[in-house]
This record gives C-alpha cells, sequence and structure tokens, in this order.
C-alpha cells in the first residue's frame, strides 16, 4: 500500500483484516462468514476512495462482484 501512496490507509485497514485469513493465506470461513467481510472490505476501499479522489462510486460493484465471482 505504501508503495501506492496509500500506506496511511494500511493503520486503519489491517485491524479489520486481521484473523480474516489463516496463517497459510486461506480465508477463515470459521471465524467469520465471508459476506461480512466482503462487506467490511467494501465500507474500507469506500472510505479510502473518498479520501483519496473525493469520490466513493469508483468502489460501486465490488460487493456484487465478490459475491459473484467467489462466494459458494
Amino acid at each position: 500500500m505504501g508503495q501506492l501512496g496509500l500506506g496511511r490507509q494500511f493503520g486503519k485497514l489491517a485491524p479489520r483484516l486481521d484473523g480474516a485469513f489463516r496463517a497459510d493465506g486461506v480465508f477463515a470461513h470459521d471465524r467469520l462468514r465471508f459476506v461480512d467481510f466482503v462487506d467490511d472490505v467494501e465500507d474500507l476501499l469506500e472510505d479510502v476512495a473518498w479520501q483519496e479522489l473525493g469520490n466513493k462510486k469508483v468502489v460501486d460493484g465490488f460487493e456484487e462482484y465478490m459475491l459473484q465471482h467467489y462466494s459458494g
């Protein structure tokens, strides 16, 4: 994130991602529902988009895309 100029956002993102993945990098379904995780990530992306671009709409469709492509 630092290379993208978004390093200051990492402090907000890391705590919300903590525990969502196991040590092997696999999503921890037993700890968190995937739909809740995707919703949280979309909220985070909206915050970042607003702060960096002044426009939340650039992330519209993220949640729908993720759920269509990655949920069972």
